[in-house]
């Protein structure tokens, strides 16, 4: 059975394509990991050495907690390193002064740290899920209250405040609380929370065992689909900016090689040279298909004007053609009904070709003669979008 975790099942529900890099292909990349990561994983180390010298009874002193923060920094930083904002002007510099103000902030807050008694920090364990995978037990920092009540507690230097709703749908601290369960037979409650550092608050969460229970089956269930998937297709999202496989990625590789070419080069890469004349070619066409609708709009006036159906140019004649022609009706379900009820419905019904081919695709239709009559062929797709780094 293979060991999963909240990190790893989160990966394939972002990008499956990701998800075969980073746990199928293993594919070792040249950034390490990104900025957010990074001053993340400090934050983290800095409060755990604060609770690990509580519990020594040493003295630990803001300044202190404050300087071994800015050493690690110094000590384990890289230019390598992911810094998706530098565009917008926002350097490593800046995350380091955050991870500093949150530390500080968190030190003011819950100075003398006697809240509650500490069971572990940065716990490591593992949980057997009903289908019998294992599943990643990481806890930042497990502590309990003299009343039975226990607390599942998570560091979060996200940007964006996690809101009650999503905190009581999150799975990662969910699923800790059953192991805090199994683990702990004394505890009357296990209370999730996330200290949401950027903004100096707590979200708190707690969940029923009908909860649980559901959860693992969805987890359970999500696993099932993962194994089962052939196909890792890939899902663009804003967080493409910060995946370390971006250089690699086919949907931003080409991306990523314009970025190391100069000016010179910019411009005189094949790529860049067909996409603009392609760019510039669908314009024309829409440019003209307006156009085409404007004057087959005068030319109807006109023959309306002078009572004929023939117009005559230099070269060529224009032949107006007034015809009937039938408008479905947008309720077609109702027209569906009536053929069917007159017992015309097979008469004027037809074969969709497209929804037949993505039925066979997706393995809906399972019938070998239908589906060896359908030949299954690689198509293209062609779209334009505007660079996002690009001014207008």
């Amino acid at each position: 059975m293979t060991a999963y975790s909240h990190s790893r099942i989160s990966t394939f529900e972002t990008c499956p394509y990701q998800y075969k890099l980073k746990y199928i292909d293993r594919i070792k990349v040249d950034t390490p990991t990104t900025i957010e990561c990074f001053m993340g994983d400090l934050v983290h180390q800095t409060l755990e050495k604060l609770y690990k010298d509580k519990r020594f009874k040493k003295r630990v002193s803001k300044a202190m907690l404050l300087k071994f923060y800015k050493d690690l920094w110094e000590k384990e930083y890289s230019d390598d390193i992911l810094v998706a904002k530098a565009d917008q002007g926002i350097t490593a510099e800046n995350y380091k002064k955050m991870g500093l103000q949150y530390i500080a902030d968190y030190y003011d807050k819950y100075k003398p740290f006697d809240q509650l008694t500490i069971l572990g920090l940065e716990t490591t364990d593992r949980m057997t899920l009903p289908d019998g995978n294992q599943w990643h037990v990481r806890i930042d920092k497990l502590a309990c209250d003299n009343e039975g009540n226990y607390y599942v507690c998570d560091y979060k230097t996200n940007a964006r405040m996690k809101d009650q709703e999503e905190a009581d749908a999150d799975r990662q601290l969910a699923l800790y609380s059953i192991w805090v369960k199994d683990k702990f037979k004394d505890a009357k409650s296990v209370k999730l929370v996330w200290h949401m550092l950027a903004f100096n608050k707590d979200a708190v969460s707690e969940r029923s065992d009908e909860q649980l229970e559901k959860l693992q089956q969805d987890v359970c269930d999500k696993i099932k689909e993962i194994e089962s998937t052939t196909e890792f297709p890939r899902n663009q999202t804003g967080l493409c900016n910060y995946c370390v496989y971006k250089g690699i990625c086919p949907s931003f590789k080409h991306e990523v090689e314009l970025e190391e070419k100069s000016v010179e080069e910019f411009k005189k890469d094949d790529g860049v040279k067909l996409v603009d004349e392609y760019s510039k070619v669908k314009m024309q066409l829409g440019e003209l298909k307006e156009r085409k609708g404007e004057l087959e709009g005068k030319l109807i006036d006109y023959a309306k004007q002078l009572d004929v159906d023939s117009i005559f140019g230099s070269n060529k004649i224009a032949k107006v053609k007034e015809f009937d022609k039938c408008l479905m009706p947008e309720d077609k379900e109702k027209l569906i009904g009536i053929l069917k009820k007159k017992g015309l419905y097979d008469t004027y019904s037809m074969l969709c070709g497209v929804r037949l081919g993505s039925h066979i695709l997706k393995g809906d239709v399972s019938d070998k003669d239908v589906c060896g009559c359908v030949e299954v062929v690689k198509g293209f797709r062609f779209s334009l979008a505007k660079r996002k780094d690009v001014e207008e």
